[in-house]
């Protein structure tokens, strides 16, 4: 489950899907070609050279129509296997990675020959050579300067577009085949405020030095007919490299913001396409592991559980060490249950029934202890051990406790279990000090209540059956629990294990 996997549709299975994948990659590298068309039309729009469109398309189509196109087509080889196939995915991730630096780099060193022989050659031949070749009317040739400051930084803008341009695309790829296969990109050696560098730099550098280079260059009408071209071009051009360098940049960290809120929400299904190789890229693999993490700990906690309380699993999850919790003294209040005729019950159901009916019982039973703020310690036969204030702290455990066995009995009075079964419990409630931690020896660990307090509890629970009651409690669970129950005295009773007799009452409910 995952951000992308929601939005997964059978059309993202089709094979055309992948092919288009391709396809849009041959597009993008098309880019080179389109700018320097446009660049030439507001050329030719401002200098009033018409027959320069036609002398400029000489020289794009071959290298950077055709010659982009096979390029392209080889570099992107090996992903387009693995689009087809799914297969093998480590073995294309490096090219994955250097695709938006090698695409800028092959665009670069196809654009800079059109540049050099269109500012630079004029300068180094005669101007009959270049005439010659293509018959058009002499061009006004630039000084060295003007010529090397904008073959370097054309060249540089048609760097940078296809750097992000492909690196937008790269998001889109890595999405498609995270939705597709399931993979993620794991090398990260790009450099996050590289990126950010290069665009500031040509951002705030080029059009500057285009201009400076002008005014060194020429006077009166020309210069300020090459200043008008530059500002224009410049306007142009930064506009189309703003666009995707923020597209480029910000999607990885909105759709990483996205899973961050979902996880914060506590959705620990999320997870999250790589689309980078650099430190955003890491950030989000860090993220997809930490989440993983999250889902494995919560699941060892949901399977703990199911053994051992809840509490007591966060406790030890919480911790560090052997896995067991600390020996703590503090007081609390012990609930001690047990079912009534449950020994003849069980001769006369079947097995099978018997267990349902147990599992029901204690469904029943444990759902009044926890919303109370108790925790199931063990499970003793038919009969159940419950505490309050270890390990988990609860102030009121007394009252908690009473509370949660007047919820127990009102449970059961109206509840009938599979084969049409009544059920009827006993329970002991007792207050007073006990030690909790983890016994146990090697990877057998359970954690456990030690006191005469203990003792006591189950012992009250025992004596339900002489005095006939439902809910015994001692006089100390009475006193601590306060005024909002009714308590019934029985006596001064003696207790098995105990040399003097215990006060103890019966707890009333309706």
């Amino acid at each position: 489950m995952s951000i992308a996997a929601e939005t997964l549709s059978p059309a993202d299975l089709s094979p055309s899907r992948a092919r288009r994948a391709e396809y849009r990659y041959y597009t993008a590298m098309l880019a080179p070609f389109v700018l320097d068309i446009a660049i030439t039309i507001i050329f030719v729009a401002v200098s009033g050279r018409p027959d320069l469109l036609l002398r400029n398309l000489v020289t794009s189509v071959p290298l950077l129509l055709v010659g982009l196109h096979i390029g392209a087509r080889i570099r992107f080889r090996p992903v387009r296997r693995f689009l087809e196939t799914g297969q093998d995915f480590a073995a294309i991730e490096r090219t994955l990675t250097q695709l938006p630096i090698r695409s800028a780099f092959l665009s670069a060193y196809l654009f800079l020959p059109i540049m050099l022989y269109r500012l630079v050659l004029p300068l180094v031949a005669p101007p009959w050579v270049h005439d010659l070749v293509f018959g058009m009317q002499p061009m006004l040739h630039p000084t060295w300067t003007d010529a090397v400051l904008t073959t370097v930084i054309e060249t540089l803008f048609i760097f940078v577009v296809v750097y992000f341009l492909v690196s937008e695309y790269l998001e889109g790829l890595c999405l498609f085949m995270f939705r597709r296969y399931g993979v993620n990109l794991n090398l990260f050696f790009g450099k996050f405020r590289r990126k950010i560098v290069i665009a500031l730099a040509f951002v705030s550098g080029g059009p500057v030095l285009l201009i400076l280079g002008e005014l060194v260059s020429y006077r009166g009408d020309r210069l300020v007919n090459e200043i008008l071209i530059d500002l224009v071009a410049s306007v142009f051009g930064l506009g189309v490299a703003l666009f995707w360098v923020m597209r480029a940049l910000t999607r990885p960290l909105a759709r990483l913001s996205t899973g961050i809120e979902r996880l914060s929400a506590g959705d620990l299904t999320v997870r999250l396409p790589v689309t980078s190789n650099e430190e955003v890229g890491e950030l989000t693999a860090r993220f997809n592991t930490m989440v993983e993490g999250l889902r494995e700990r919560q699941r060892i906690r949901e399977t703990f559980g199911k053994y051992v309380s809840e509490s007591v699993a966060s406790a030890l999850m919480r911790q560090t060490g052997d896995g067991r919790l600390r020996g703590r003294t503090a007081e609390a209040t012990l609930l001690f249950t047990d079912i009534e005729g449950f020994t003849t019950l069980s001769e006369h159901l079947d097995p099978e029934v018997l267990i349902a009916v147990l599992n029901e019982y204690l469904e029943v039973v444990v759902e009044p202890i926890q919303r109370h703020g108790g925790v199931v310690s063990s499970f003793i036969g038919d009969g159940l051990f419950a505490s309050f204030n270890l390990p988990l702290p609860n102030e009121a455990h007394a009252a908690s406790a009473v509370a949660a066995a007047v919820d127990i009995q009102r449970a059961l009075a109206s509840r009938v279990f599979t084969g049409g079964v009544k059920l009827a419990t006993r329970i002991g409630l007792n207050t007073g000090t006990v030690i909790g931690g983890t016994i146990g020896a090697g990877d057998r660990l359970s954690y456990t209540l030690l006191g005469d307090a203990v003792n006591t509890a189950s012992r009250l629970q025992e004596l339900n059956k002489v005095h006939g009651t439902a809910i015994l409690a001692t006089e100390a669970t009475c006193h601590a629990a306060g005024p909002g129950f009714t308590f019934r005295p029985i006596g001064d009773v003696p207790i098995r294990g105990r040399e003097e007799s215990l006060s103890i009452f019966c707890v009333e409910f309706e």
